[in-house]
């Protein structure tokens, strides 16, 4: 396999892996993607390539080797079969951006910051730290909220907690993500989702 150079200087970028039925597995580097494309394992791709990986220059021809990534493969064969999803852990981050930055009881928008991560049935009464269990909240609404449910405190939320899907948690694991992968994910996001909007 040729050394790779990068005409893209974005370290971040990666390659969305799926497998061969379309299901997201994995972010690859540019060396794995590179690897799966000269070695025959790509199924499909989708998108135009997004960047340019030079090689060693052929001593025959005088030429360098290049290689067009796209932003997108599918990879073939049953070592590479759809895995069992786990579910992303819940992260605040993560959380944030699942709901959009928006406090739950008050509906502001607000920079990451400035919010908390708000348990729903709170801690103290067997709530758990999970997606279905938390929502993000300002500082103000949470302390208002205290240690009760939201319609002890009466408080009702503005949005339900969910626990992301498969499309979503490859949205809300990645900061870069390139339009045609956004595009691909998004397809596969639920109308509820906030990721939606």
């Amino acid at each position: 396999m040729p050394t790779t150079q990068q005409d893209n200087t974005e370290g971040s970028m990666n390659v969305l892996q799926l497998d061969a039925a379309g299901t997201p597995q994995q972010w690859l580097d540019f060396d794995k993607a590179a690897y799966y494309l000269t070695s025959g394992k790509v199924a499909w791709s989708v998108g135009e390539p997004f960047t340019v990986l030079r090689g060693g220059v052929n001593a025959v021809t005088g030429m360098q080797s290049t290689l067009a990534l796209p932003p997108i493969v599918a990879i073939r064969g049953e070592a590479h079969a759809s895995r069992a999803y786990r579910p992303l852990s819940c992260e605040r981050p993560r959380l944030f951006k699942r709901d959009r930055f928006t406090c739950a009881y008050c509906a502001t928008v607000y920079r990451e910051s400035e919010l908390t991560a708000d348990h729903v049935i709170p801690e103290s009464r067997g709530g758990e730290w999970s997606w279905a269990n938390l929502v993000s909240a300002c500082s103000s609404c949470n302390g208002l909220k205290a240690n009760r449910t939201p319609e002890e405190a009466g408080m009702p939320l503005v949005y339900v907690p969910y626990t992301p899907n498969v499309h979503e948690a490859f949205i809300l694991e990645k900061r870069r993500i390139l339009a045609d992968q956004m595009d691909y994910l998004i397809q596969g996001v639920p109308s509820h989702s906030r990721l939606r909007n």
